[in-house]
């Protein structure tokens, strides 16, 4: 219920707690509060670390089959509720309706997967007589849990990017501490309540609504076994370098590029790469910032992207038609204005968009832009698009590796000796041919290389993480 006598609760150990009227939560088109959310502290946070370290070992005795009897549970009880966690993601996260359904349904799906990585995640028979010192000696490996993790997650996907640290951890039999985005708060406290309704043990998940300073010790704490980021490549390092002995996984920006050769259709490659560059907003961390298109069919594409950007539908994220919503807040407007300001004034040209009122900011495309530039060179975050173009296939490659970030890479092309060309040189962590850098498969390896971060997302791979390698040799 959102109003603004409700104040809902953060969770230590499962139990919801509201010792304070804590925070208030926007709605991000309207700007205007809707609820409050109770605030953790740096006590309370203490707290959940301690009951997660607790729960360790009852976690870790978990069987498969109730790992994922509480996974599909899960899975279960999000898609009852999805119409409302949709509405609760365009409320807080101003994304479009019909965009925080596919968020709803990608949940779902991703609970579902890490059901079934359960029982992938494993161990092997090792031989050991290749050489004759291990002669008469077999080994084995398992794979066993890390122990208690902090989960810290960004406002840009408030369900998802929740339940792909959450499900491959109750997955891997790992106790955890979730931190949302302070901005997007209501679809974790959400699941809280369904994470209620399942057989966890007692004290394995708490949910905390803090800020990032009482957040310290999810960082710092040896009790904390992995960390687990996504957000900023900023803050996602300078955690890193605080985190000391635990392992760190940090899925960061970027600011993905897209190739379009000249043999594509170009019809095809319009659709989707307007959608990759727009869709909320382009607050997405591989939401399409580059375009870079062959000399022969540069103009015809820039002539006809530009008409689909002008053409896109901005307003309440409510309406079905709407494909702009607002970005998540009036100051990362301005921030976007600015360099696109700043672009304008090093040379760049703006075919179309740039006004920005209030946090909404207009779909905007442009050219002529220098590489140092930081609408080309940092993470835009927002609904821009820059246009470049190339005469030789290995030019573009090579500029889509000029960029200190690595996340994902598109690449329209019908050749498979440049599709091959480009999955050997391009420093991305996913090549994706035929298809934009945004297009993402939840039970896929996620995730980057160079400031893009650390280790993969995706259930099972994320699950590899969460675990150790455990070797035993036995003389037979």
């Amino acid at each position: 219920m959102l109003d603004l006598d409700t104040t809902h609760p953060y969770f230590i150990g499962g139990e919801p707690l509201t010792p304070n009227r804590g925070m208030a939560v926007l709605d991000k088109y309207r700007g205007v509060p809707v609820t409050r959310v109770a605030r953790a502290d740096a006590k309370a946070v203490s707290q959940a670390i301690c009951r997660a370290a607790a729960a360790a070992q009852e976690m870790r005795a978990l069987d498969v089959y109730q790992r994922q009897s509480i996974l599909r549970k899960l899975a279960s009880l999000v898609k009852q509720r999805r119409e409302e966690l949709a509405e609760l993601i365009c409320v807080e996260a101003g994304k479009p309706i019909v965009v925080a359904r596919a968020e709803v349904q990608r949940a779902v799906d991703t609970f579902k997967s890490a059901a079934e990585a359960c029982g992938q995640v494993s161990g092997e028979v090792l031989p050991m007589d290749l050489t004759e010192r291990g002669s008469q000696h077999v080994g084995m490996t398992m794979r066993v849990p890390v122990g208690p993790c902090a989960l810290i997650t960004p406002f840009n996907f408030p369900l998802n990017l929740v339940v792909h640290k959450v499900a491959p951890a109750i997955a891997a039999g790992c106790p955890f501490v979730l931190k949302p985005s302070p901005q997007t708060p209501l679809c974790a406290i959400a699941l809280g309540q369904m994470l209620r309704e399942t057989a966890l043990p007692p004290g394995s998940w708490s949910i905390v609504t803090c800020s990032n300073e009482d957040a310290a010790a999810l960082v710092e704490d040896d009790r904390i076994r992995l960390l687990s980021f996504t957000g900023s490549d900023l803050v996602g390092w300078q955690l890193k370098a605080k985190a000391a002995k635990k392992k760190v996984v940090l899925e960061l920006g970027g600011n993905a590029a897209v190739i379009v050769d000249r043999d594509w259709d170009m019809a095809d490659a319009l659709e989707r790469i307007t959608f990759g560059a727009f869709y909320q907003s382009g607050q997405s961390c591989i939401s399409v910032q580059r375009i870079i298109v062959h000399d022969d069919v540069y103009e015809h594409f820039r002539h006809r992207f530009v008409e689909g950007a002008r053409r896109l539908k901005m307003g309440d994220p409510r309406e079905e038609e709407t494909i702009i919503g607002p970005m998540i807040s009036e100051q990362a407007a301005e921030r976007l204005e600015s360099r696109v300001n700043a672009a304008v004034e090093q040379g760049g040209r703006v075919l179309c968009g740039g006004g920005r009122k209030g946090a909404m900011f207009e779909p905007t495309v442009l050219e002529a832009v220098p590489e140092a530039c930081e609408l080309v060179s940092e993470e835009a975050f927002g609904p821009v698009a820059v246009l470049s173009r190339f005469r030789e296939f290995k030019h573009a490659l090579a500029e889509v590796n000029r960029s200190r970030f690595g996340l994902q890479a598109g690449v329209f092309t019908r050749d498979m000796v440049k599709a091959h060309q480009a999955w050997d040189e391009l420093e991305v962590g996913a090549v994706l041919i035929g298809e934009i850098p945004s297009w993402r498969a939840d039970h896929m390896p996620y995730g980057g290389v160079k400031d893009s971060g650390i280790g993969r997302e995706g259930p099972r791979y994320a699950m590899e993480a969460m675990t150790e390698l455990r070797l035993m040799v036995v003389r037979r």
